[in-house]
């Protein structure tokens, strides 16, 4: 019975708790409706199904190599770009690799850190709600950014309000460390992350590709330089 127990579990992906309030009105009101009308409660047993899916939060295999950086979220890479950061970042002026990931509503919404170190600031805009494709999104929608100081810098991963999404939820703080791959946050319906890396990442992916949270490599950073060995004296 256990086995079949853990069996069962396996198959189960976990919801974001997140998601049970919207869950349960939608269960109410198809089973209310179909007192009425069954063809009502049809539709809103299926937006409960599909709420259901939305929250979902599946386990993720995320590399170990710390030269990484992954994707911090599912969706669609929407563009590879050199950009200034955003004021609000504190990065400065120089110039710096942005990539971006769209969501769709039908993706998993769950944002994972796409390095590993401590968050350094945390810092909410409101804004716009732009479609999350557009290139003005990164700097006229309602966004909220994380700064995590790395070995190799600081790097930043903000999280952008789309079209359809009005809520974006961080369950990090300031002064917190995260790994690579950990769980931060959440958008509802619809929307798109931007990471900032420094210009000697390599970049990994291409536009158009998929990418999963947690486990596609987005970039590869630089190896530090070597220092030099000591002279024989």
């Amino acid at each position: 019975m256990a086995s079949i127990v853990g069996s069962i579990r396996s198959l189960l992906v976990p919801i974001r708790r997140e998601g049970w309030p919207f869950i349960a009105v939608l269960l109410f009101l198809a089973a209310f409706l179909g007192w009425f009308w069954l063809p009502l409660a049809a539709i809103f047993l299926i937006l409960a199904g599909w709420c259901t899916y939305f929250f979902r939060d599946p386990d993720r295999v995320t590399p170990t190599d710390p030269a990484l950086a992954v994707s911090p979220a599912d969706g669609r890479v929407a563009a590879v770009t050199l950009v200034v950061a955003p004021p609000e970042l504190g990065l400065g002026e120089q110039t710096r690799r942005r990539i971006s990931i769209f969501m769709s509503v039908f993706n998993c919404h769950v944002n994972r850190a796409p390095v590993a170190g401590r968050v350094a600031r945390i810092v909410y805009a409101p804004g716009e709600f732009f479609n999350a494709e557009l290139d003005k999104a990164s700097e006229a929608n309602e966004r909220n950014s994380l700064v995590i100081e790395t070995p190799t810098g600081p790097v930043a991963v903000v999280q952008i309000a789309g079209l359809v999404a009005r809520r974006i939820v961080c369950f990090t703080r300031e002064g917190a460390d995260l790994l690579m791959g950990e769980r931060f946050g959440l958008i509802r319906f619809g929307s798109r992350l931007d990471v900032y890396l420094p210009m000697s990442a390599e970049v990994l992916v291409r536009v158009g590709q998929t990418a999963i949270a947690g486990e596609t490599p987005l970039a590869r950073f630089a190896a530090p330089a070597a220092e030099p060995a000591p002279r024989a004296v």
